[in-house]
């Protein structure tokens, strides 16, 4: 865990290993609020490397709307930073790289527009987030710009995945996401990532950095 320290942000690893959420500090006064809402040297010491900006991405989604589960071919994969700047949504992880430790399991974290909380998503994990307002306004950097021939996705409503989503209100699944594989069809088909091989492109990564910095 990252202690709040000269960064004023809180960096925890989730119960999906190299997945993690960033709490940062709110300094209020007349005016209103300030934070830091990406920090790159907390977000560094926790995840071992640095988050390449390469593309920005942002949604508006009304009450209910599922976006996800996707993922991307590891390398280079997507890593993600994602927050909600304008209601809330209950984002959420899955680890679907095979041979993992936790592989199949999922964890969740609220993002909203109280908290300011973040998620970090490393290659080769599943990210999906459901709208718990309308006009959820959810912001990600990713390390990686979209390549259509290397994004997949999985069913959200999988029921062997079992995703415990929100029930007071309806699900809204777009017609591409509602077609994706189930996790089993998707592993039999040999579609996922591989455990190993996310580990040692997390190395790579570290390596690059080292090696920038000498």
């Amino acid at each position: 865990m990252q202690q709040e320290g000269n960064y004023h942000v809180k960096v925890s690893e989730l119960a999906i290993p190299d997945a993690f959420a960033i709490h940062p500090r709110q300094f209020h006064d007349d005016r209103g609020v300030f934070l830091e809402w990406y920090r790159h040297e907390a977000l560094t010491e926790a995840v071992g490397h640095r988050l390449t900006l390469a593309q920005a991405n942002y949604s508006v989604s009304r009450r209910g709307s599922v976006r996800g589960i996707h993922y991307a071919d590891v390398p280079p994969g997507q890593a993600k930073y994602v927050t909600c700047a304008r209601g809330a949504v209950l984002d959420v992880v899955v680890d679907l790289r095979v041979g993992s430790p936790t592989f199949g399991l999922w964890d969740t974290v609220r993002l909203d527009d109280q908290e300011h909380a973040a998620v970090y998503v490393a290659e080769g994990l599943g990210h999906a987030f459901v709208a718990l307002t309308d006009d959820a306004t959810v912001m990600y950097l990713c390390s990686a710009v979209y390549t259509p021939s290397g994004e997949h996705g999985l069913n959200p409503l999988d029921e062997d995945l079992g995703i415990e989503w929100p029930k007071e209100s309806r699900l809204v699944v777009s017609d591409k996401d509602a077609a994706a594989p189930s996790l089993a069809a998707a592993l039999a088909s040999g579609a996922l990532p591989k455990y190993d091989e996310c580990q040692a492109f997390y190395a790579s990564l570290a390596a690059a950095d080292s090696a920038r910095n000498e």
